[in-house]
């Protein structure tokens, strides 16, 4: 399905694929393998010259609706499905990177991103700069003749900077580079980076995308063409491969997506608007907020602030953690997207294996606190964090 479907319509619908039972509901395929009628038809499989379904680590029914629906409310050609987040990351870079190559990448990524392209990536010769996502100049002047890819996360965890996808677009396409954009906190219910511009869009699924804190899963999506064939061969010799049972919660996570997340974006304005106001409470990061200094872009990009907020809190870490062990509601965990809402430190959690200056430099300071909204009443989530300024 694809236009004119408005993106309600693609979440519950996009992708189904019936069997001869021709169920409502779509199918768990939990086998690892499928069967030939004969050795040629196995032959043909194996050699890629049939869309046979061969082996669960590349190909499965499942996992085909999972990609075709995620697709289609991104607006991409094609998705490929991992089995987390951050598999995506590595496999978009294994497949457009090689030794001697460059990245210009974000400071403002998931911690364990900058730790992949700071780290990991380094030792096979792949070489990053980190850059504000924020400032363009730095972007262009960062910028080498073996740059092949700029990377980026907007709006940004935890602190929600918002990067001109677009203005990225241009300059990207200017060095021969491929942009991506990790859209975990917008998702395809608030944003298409491939409208803006993208080239490739990755997801942490165990976020937003299943909304219920239940499985992990990634997804990288882009245009039809080598470099998503080549993903597709590269789960099929290194293996990050996505279980069907965890495709199966996602794609059902994608029937309430929209719906989902323009709630939490509604409770998530509330509270950033109380914090706002709060005595004991330094600043507000938050993008649907007027005072947000990239706020008229995220509007333009965004249909909506999204479910995080982020704010500093008076009297640095002793203050954050007193804020945290006063809650009775939230809960203490590091991952955000669900329909519960969840409180971090990040600057000893997602961020802890940062440098300080890597920290500073990404603004994590040691009072920030970062609130992942969920479905709960507003007036409770303030409720629970009151007591905590309070003290």
């Amino acid at each position: 399905m694809s236009k004119p479907y408005e993106l309600s319509t693609l979440g519950v619908r996009a992708g189904t694929a019936r069997s001869q039972f021709n169920e409502h509901s779509e199918a768990l395929y939990l086998t690892s393998s499928f069967v030939f009628a004969s050795a040629a038809e196995a032959a043909a499989g194996f050699g890629g010259s049939s869309s046979d379904y061969v082996y669960s680590r590349y190909t499965n029914p499942t996992v085909s609706m999972l990609q075709d629906r995620l697709a289609a409310l991104e607006g991409a050609e094609a998705c490929v499905a991992t089995a987390s987040g951050m598999s995506a990351i590595l496999a978009l870079s294994m497949v457009l990177l090689k030794a001697g190559d460059h990245v210009v990448c974000s400071n403002a990524v998931f911690g364990a991103t900058v730790q992949l392209y700071a780290t990991l990536l380094a030792r096979f010769g792949v070489a990053t700069t980190f850059v504000s996502p924020t400032k363009l100049a730095e972007w262009e002047g960062a910028l080498k003749p073996n740059t092949r890819l700029l990377f980026l996360e907007t709006p940004s965890n935890p602190l929600g900077e918002v990067a001109d996808i677009s203005a990225l677009s241009s300059v990207a396409r200017k060095a021969g580079a491929a942009l991506a954009v990790d859209n975990v906190l917008c998702t395809p219910a608030l944003q298409r980076p491939i409208a803006l511009g993208a080239d490739f869009v990755v997801h942490s699924a165990t976020k937003h995308l299943d909304g219920q804190g239940r499985v992990l899963g990634g997804a990288v999506l882009g245009r039809k063409g080598p470099a998503m064939d080549s993903l597709v061969g590269f789960l099929r010799t290194a293996g990050p491969a996505i279980s069907p049972f965890n495709a199966w919660v996602i794609l059902k996570g994608l029937e309430t997506l929209e719906i989902r997340l323009l709630a939490q974006s509604e409770r998530a304005l509330e509270l950033a608007r109380w914090l706002e106001k709060h005595p004991g409470v330094a600043r507000v990061h938050y993008t649907g907020l007027a005072s947000h200094p990239q706020h008229a872009l995220a509007m333009r990009q965004q249909k909506a602030g999204g479910a995080v907020v982020s704010f500093e809190v008076k009297g640095g870490k002793d203050a954050a953690w007193k804020v945290i062990d006063a809650t009775k509601l939230i809960s203490i965990t590091g991952n955000l997207g669900d329909v519960k809402t969840t409180i971090t430190h990040p600057a000893t959690t997602t961020h802890g294996r940062l440098t300080p200056e890597a920290r500073a430099a990404a603004g994590i300071s040691d009072g920030l606190l970062r609130v992942a909204v969920g479905l709960e009443a507003v007036e409770d989530l303030k409720a629970d964090l009151a007591r905590g300024l309070a003290a």
